[in-house]
C-alpha cells in the first residue's frame, strides 16, 4: 500500500492551455493517506476519470507530480507503480476460463502455484462465481464479465492502490449492493488504498472512508459522508449529495438573521454581513411545514416514497422540498416553511462560509 501525494496537479487536453477554463482538471493537492477508501464523486464530466487514469499512469498531467511513498512516479509507467485498475466496462480474456482469467495477474508475477489456487478460490467466491470457475469467459454476461475483471483488479495482496472506475456500471442492482459490501470488506481485511469513481452518491457514501467530490474539474469538498451532508462546503455538494438535493435560497444575510422576499429567517450563527451572491442552505430533513411561522409558500405536491413524504413547494419561484414524517397530516393550512437555525449553511459566491469568529479556506473549511 502507498500513500498518493498529488503536487500542484493540474490537466488540459488542449495545448498550450493557459485560462483557467481550459483544463479538464484545475490545480490540485492532496495527500490520499495509506489504507483508506476514497470515492471520487461528481457528475459525468467533471473529471473523475482524468484524476483516475493521472494516478494510474495512463495519462501525463500537464503540470504537477504524483508521488507514492514520497518517490516521483509522474514518469512512470503503470506497471512500474504497482497498481491495480479497474475500468467501468469489462476487460476480460474471452478464451481463458473464469479461473485463468483470476490467474493471470498472480501467474504473471511467479506467484506460487498452491497460493494461487487457494486466493483465486477465495476472490471467485467473493465475487459469487465459483461454480463456473472452468468456464470460459466468452459468452458470459456483461455483469459476469464485469465481476471477473472486479476480481482480477482484487486478486493480488501486494498492490500500492486499487482503483475502481465505476465499475458496477453493468452490474444488475442486487449484485451491485454484495459487491460493494465485498469490497469493503476487502477493504477491512486487506487495507489497500482504494480509489473508487462513481456519479452515484450510494456507491460513494457506502463505500468510502472519505468522498472527494468533484465540479467542473476541480474538487470542491473532501470528507466523510457525515461532513458531506451536515456542512457542505460547496452550493453544488449540496445540490448533488442528498435525495432530495439542499434546499438553497439567495437571502440578504445581517448578523443572526437571514433577509428573504420580506421574510426573516433566524440564523443559529451570526455572520455579519457577507457581500457577493449569498444564499442559505438547509437540508429538507432540516425543514418543516407549519400553519403560521416560517417562509410563504404553494404546495405543488406531496409524494409518499414509504419511509417519508416529500413535500415540493415554490417559494417566489424559487423550489422548496420538504421531507415530512410518514403519518404526518399534511393540511391545508400548511402554507408556511420554517428551518432549523442550527442547521442553516449560509453561503457567499457558492462557498460555505464560517460563522463570526471563524475563517475559511478556499475549500470553506477552519484556515
Amino acid at each position: 500500500m502507498a500513500k498518493i501525494t498529488l503536487d500542484n496537479l493540474a490537466h488540459s487536453y488542449l495545448p498550450g492551455a493557459t485560462r483557467e477554463e481550459d483544463f479538464a482538471l484545475k490545480e490540485l493537492n492532496h495527500d490520499w493517506n495509506d489504507g483508506e477508501a476514497y470515492a471520487l464523486l461528481g457528475a459525468s464530466g467533471c473529471g473523475k476519470s482524468t484524476l483516475l487514469n493521472i494516478i494510474s499512469g495512463l495519462l501525463r498531467p500537464s503540470q504537477g507530480r504524483v508521488l507514492f511513498d514520497g518517490v516521483d512516479v509522474t514518469d512512470a509507467p503503470t506497471a512500474a507503480r504497482n497498481i491495480a485498475q479497474v475500468f467501468q466496462f469489462p476487460v476480460v480474456y474471452d478464451t481463458m476460463s473464469v479461473r485463468d482469467n483470476l490467474a493471470f495477474p498472480l501467474r504473471n508475477r511467479g506467484a506460487d502455484p498452491t497460493y494461487i489456487a487457494n486466493r483465486v478460490q477465495q476472490i471467485a467466491r467473493m465475487i459469487g462465481m465459483e461454480e463456473q470457475l472452468g468456464r470460459k469467459a466468452r459468452g458470459l454476461t456483461a455483469d459476469a464479465k464485469q465481476k471477473i475483471s472486479l476480481g482480477r483488479g482484487m486478486v493480488r495482496e501486494d498492490v500500492n492502490a486499487l482503483l475502481f472506475d465505476e465499475p458496477l456500471t453493468v452490474i444488475d442492482p442486487h449484485m451491485k449492493w454484495e459487491l460493494r459490501t465485498q469490497l469493503k470488506s476487502l477493504h477491512h481485511e486487506f487495507g489497500h488504498t482504494m480509489i473508487y469513481v462513481t456519479h452515484d452518491q450510494t456507491e460513494a457514501l457506502t463505500f468510502a472512508d472519505k468522498v472527494v467530490v468533484m465540479h467542473d474539474g476541480r474538487v470542491v469538498q473532501i470528507g466523510t459522508p457525515e461532513e458531506l451532508f451536515e456542512r457542505p462546503d460547496h452550493t453544488f455538494v449540496g445540490y448533488f449529495i442528498g435525495s432530495p438535493g439542499m434546499n438553497v435560497i439567495p437571502a440578504r444575510v445581517e448578523g443572526r438573521t437571514a433577509h428573504i422576499n420580506g421574510s426573516e429567517v433566524p440564523l443559529g450563527h451570526g455572520y455579519g454581513a457577507p457581500g457577493g451572491k449569498v444564499e442559505i442552505g438547509v437540508r429538507p430533513e432540516f425543514a418543516e411545514l407549519t400553519e403560521n411561522d416560517g417562509l410563504p409558500v404553494k404546495i405543488r405536491r406531496v409524494e409518499d416514497v414509504g419511509r417519508h413524504k416529500i413535500v415540493r413547494a415554490d417559494f417566489f419561484g424559487t423550489e422548496l422540498n420538504v421531507i415530512a414524517r410518514e403519518g404526518q397530516e399534511i393540511g391545508p393550512d400548511m402554507t408556511r416553511v420554517r428551518f432549523d437555525p442550527a442547521r442553516i449553511n449560509v453561503y457567499a459566491n457558492d462557498w460555505r462560509i464560517a460563522p463570526e469568529g471563524g475563517q475559511t479556506g478556499p475549500t470553506g473549511e477552519a484556515a
